[in-house]
């Protein structure tokens, strides 16, 4: 379940000129005011639809700027609290990506064990972004090779190896700037899917909105909170990026990530020398090594050395045995040159969609740099540093050939109430401690940190750890916040 909060969406195995609208635009109306729109409220698609869940659509303008003019839909669901004398307003959620739809996150959360408490005191809400799923939809006319090949780049080997990319990455961004939708590309961004927020938080009647973001959606969380301060009542932010969001160095963390979590891999697998990948954690990395040279050397593999380091980045991203032993097995099969293990099925998604709702918004968040030398050096310093994940999570992506963003990035800064909490794991392979890190020092005194020492995606109801949990918990239920950063020791999972 955890990969339902993948950042990067999908894991395949093979200068701005113009300002930010200010918080004090027609984007913030307050409930019942002109102009705020009315939730069209429908039965739930059948994929969405759970016991008390209920569906509905918002319209919103696409250009914030131009708030009369042409709208596009946004969808969302609501998971409503049944206990009035608890009730405190609504959570709005997002699970990550970009890309990645939200309708059924608040069925998901409620499934995997996110307390009756917090359930009572909130109205859960799940939102499809603009751009993905059920919202008006975006497209970049993918076909079935590039979609197979998913959203991140490949492993670059050596400089052709990124040529060979940059031709590929420039053929998609042009496909995007000519599809049926291309006329959505300036305005699918984190800062225009934040304003949307805070008009769904005016068309359900709210004052103000709490809001809990995993990984990517810790970017829109901060975002949200930064434009809409006097709008924004509790903030989660799980498993955090950077104050810069996705932008060109962003996913160059993939390869930090890695390093800081492969050992618990290799540890774990040292341990149980019947996989046969070594009785070390020195000689399991070596294996790893060993593998992908293999691989790279036989591409005619059902798993090629490309394939093989995506699908232990993905395997890495949960931290329960029965993942770990499904990475195990498969390196051992692919040692051994046997059938590998069965894979379950992965969710039910419009995958066309979903890369290319991720790349308008990180293409269109910031300007990324156009040379491809720039990428070789990262993927040519990252192989060094990173030699497990680094050459590449540093490789060209298709934002290097986009248009030019209509407005500058939001700033992430300490200005507004103390009410955002991050949640972090120790060794988080996609969006590891450094962000979180990062984005802690640039709130300032607006936020506290809990991390778990524990390593995979996800924290809060994710990663088992009972004393982040209780924390998160307290804060949405009875905002109780930390007054300082508390580090949280490994420990049992919670009783869930």
């Amino acid at each position: 379940m955890r990969k339902l909060l993948s950042l990067a969406v999908v894991m395949a195995a093979s200068t701005a000129t113009l300002t930010a609208v200010p918080a004090s635009s027609a984007a913030t109306p307050a409930p019942g005011s002109p102009g705020t729109g009315s939730i069209k409220w429908a039965d739930c698609p059948e994929d969405v639809a759970a016991d008390g869940v209920e569906c509905g659509t918002l319209d919103v303008p696409l250009d914030y700027k131009k708030p009369d003019g042409r709208t596009i839909e946004v969808m969302i669901s609501r998971l409503a609290s049944k206990n009035p004398d608890k009730r405190r307003g609504v959570l709005l959620t997002n699970p990550g990506g970009p890309g990645g739809a939200g309708l059924s996150f608040p069925a998901q959360l409620k499934a995997l064990g996110l307390p009756q408490d917090v359930l009572d005191s909130y109205d859960v809400i799940g939102v499809d972004p603009r751009g993905v799923g059920r919202s008006t939809p975006v497209t970049c006319d993918l076909t079935d090779e590039q979609q197979a090949k998913g959203n991140i780049p490949p492993y670059a080997a050596t400089e052709a190896d990124v040529d060979e990319w940059a031709a590929e990455s420039e053929k998609i961004a042009e496909q995007c700037a000519n599809s049926e939708t291309a006329d959505m590309l300036p305005h699918t961004t984190t800062a225009n899917t934040a304003r949307d927020l805070d008009r769904i938080r005016a068309a359900l009647g709210e004052r103000t909105a709490s809001f809990l973001g995993y990984s990517y959606g810790t970017h829109l969380g901060a975002v949200y909170s930064s434009l809409f301060p006097e709008t924004t009542d509790r903030v989660v932010l799980d498993s955090s990026l950077g104050p810069n969001g996705w932008d060109s160095e962003a996913g160059r963390d993939f390869g930090r990530g890695m390093e800081d979590r492969f050992p618990d891999f290799a540890e774990w697998a040292a341990e149980r020398p019947e996989f046969g990948l070594g009785t070390t954690a020195k000689q399991v990395r070596a294996k790893y090594f060993e593998l992908a040279e293999r691989l790279d050397e036989a591409p005619e593999q059902e798993i090629d050395g490309v394939g093989f380091r995506h699908m232990t980045f993905a395997q890495l991203y949960a931290d329960d045995d029965a993942s770990l032993t499904l990475l195990a097995k498969t390196w051992q099969a692919l040692d051994k040159g046997t059938e590998l293990p069965p894979f379950p099925e992965p969710p039910t998604m419009n995958l066309e969609n979903a890369i290319a709702g991720r790349l308008h918004v990180v293409c269109a968040d910031s300007r990324w740099p156009t040379s491809v030398d720039y990428y070789k050096r990262n993927v040519a310093t990252d192989r060094e540093r990173y030699p497990l994940y680094g050459a590449a999570a540093a490789n060209i992506q298709p934002c290097a050939f986009w248009q030019d963003p209509v407005e500058k990035p939001v700033e992430i800064t300490d200005e507004g109430k103390r009410n955002i909490l991050i949640a972090q794991n120790d060794r988080d392979p996609a969006t590891p401690l450094a962000g979180a890190q990062k984005m802690r020092r640039a709130l300032g005194d607006r936020a506290a940190l809990v991390t778990a020492d524990v390593g995979g995606h996800g924290t809060y109801v994710l990663a088992g750890n009972a004393c982040a949990d209780d924390r998160v918990t307290s804060y949405l239920v009875d905002g109780e916040f930390p007054s300082d950063d508390v580090a949280c020791e490994a420990d049992a999972p919670a009783d869930k």
